[in-house]
């Protein structure tokens, strides 16, 4: 099929010469496997420390991979990017909270995005972490099956209660809810309690949307068992899928506790899994949504492709495609150039907390073969072009 992610003039038409040289400086740095190491660890220091970062911070990793430290901040980068058809995903990344009034006020933020996506057509979801909203060794607990005692039970009630909370709001406002993926054992107390969301809020249509991490090889099998119980209940399933993000924790930990790894054997083995169960849920649109969050352009063609096959519109709106903000330009902007639904995600927050965040996103682009170059290559042909066009 017509490879249309090679258009650099489209990828990067909202990058001035100067932001281009940033990105291009940025994925240089990240390119190399001991500076982001070393980078982190004097990164986590300097913060720890109190010491005089943040700037510094803010002026190279946190303005290409965020939107900014309030949601008000990232209004701008969400018009600027919507008048090249690329919605927003307000994403609250705050992460690794632990107290009360922490999950508390990611409730509040959290309610105040899905108030943004109602009011703005640019932002077509809200988005918040089960981490956001409660202890994450109260879900590993819960989906272990061990007994709580009397305070973790109401715990667990404030938890449920913020879940219900959102949900119910971003169904009263229209607003689809996508609830993000995290590690494996947490995820069992997670997923139990979005399918109860699901079964509430998604009667008529998809409003809450899962999430399976697909280097995982259960997560097709799991799937298939809510397919089974969302046709017998009738509710429909809203699903973001990725590939995952939790990789060498996830190994380390299986081989720490010896349990089987839940990590698919190879990235090809991976791959395969999201592709399948990408065309499982093409198959069943009558009663899913999805979300294809992917950086990987052979599963972008692989899925307008299927559409292409079925007949399926550029616009359904059951189908999105999505990235993180500051990645992958060339799959977001020119699958919006041909009329089909993107989202980016935008991460915001204060810089100090919005860290583990960013850290995570430069030893993910270190760890994935070919993520970086092709970033790099990408950047490099449009330098090219913008000079021999002057």
């Amino acid at each position: 099929m017509e490879k249309i992610f090679n258009n650099t003039q489209v990828a990067f038409a909202l990058k001035t010469d100067t932001e281009l040289e940033r990105a291009y400086f940025l994925f240089k740095m990240i390119d190399n496997e001991p500076l982001v190491r070393i980078g982190t660890a004097v990164t986590n220091f300097a913060l720890k420390a109190h010491l005089p970062v943040e700037s510094l911070i803010r002026a190279t990793v946190f303005d290409h991979f965020c939107g900014g430290t309030t949601e008000e901040d990232c209004l701008s980068v969400v018009d600027k990017m919507f008048t090249k058809g690329v919605s927003s995903v307000l994403d609250y990344s705050v992460e690794g909270k632990e107290e009360e009034e922490q999950f508390d006020a990611a409730l509040q933020m959290t309610l105040k995005t899905v108030e943004f996506a109602k009011e703005r057509k640019a932002i077509p979801f809200a988005v918040f972490k089960p981490t956001g909203l409660g202890r994450f060794d109260l879900y590993t607990k819960i989906g272990e099956k061990q007994p709580l005692s009397a305070e973790e039970k109401r715990e667990w009630d404030r938890v449920v209660a913020r879940f219900d909370l959102i949900c119910k709001t971003a169904h009263e406002k229209d607003v689809a809810l996508l609830i993000d993926g995290e590690e494996s054992w947490m995820q069992d107390a997670a997923d139990d309690l979005v399918t109860e969301m699901m079964k509430k809020y998604n009667k008529k249509k998809a409003i809450v949307f899962n999430t399976l991490q697909l280097y995982r090889w259960d997560r097709l099998d799991y799937l298939k068992k809510l397919h089974e119980q969302a046709k017998a209940e009738g509710f429909f399933i809203g699903m973001k899928i990725v590939r995952g993000a939790y990789m060498e924790k996830e190994n380390t930990r299986a081989e720490e506790m010896g349990y089987p790894t839940p990590i698919c054997e190879s990235k090809e083995a991976t791959d395969i899994n999201y592709d399948v169960t990408m065309e499982y849920m093409m198959d069943n649109l009558d009663l899913m949504s999805i979300f294809a969050g992917t950086h990987n352009e052979s599963s972008s063609y692989k899925l307008i492709e299927m559409m292409q096959t079925k007949g399926i519109s550029k616009n359904d709106e059951r189908i999105w495609f999505g990235q993180l903000y500051g990645m992958s330009d060339n799959i977001s902007y020119n699958l919006a150039e041909y009329g089909y639904n993107v989202a980016k995600y935008l991460p915001f927050g204060p810089v100090r907390d919005v860290m583990p965040y960013l850290i995570r996103r430069a030893e993910e682009n270190t760890s994935v073969a070919g993520q970086t170059s092709r970033e790099l290559n990408m950047l490099k042909t449009e330098r090219q072009r913008r000079k021999h066009s002057k």
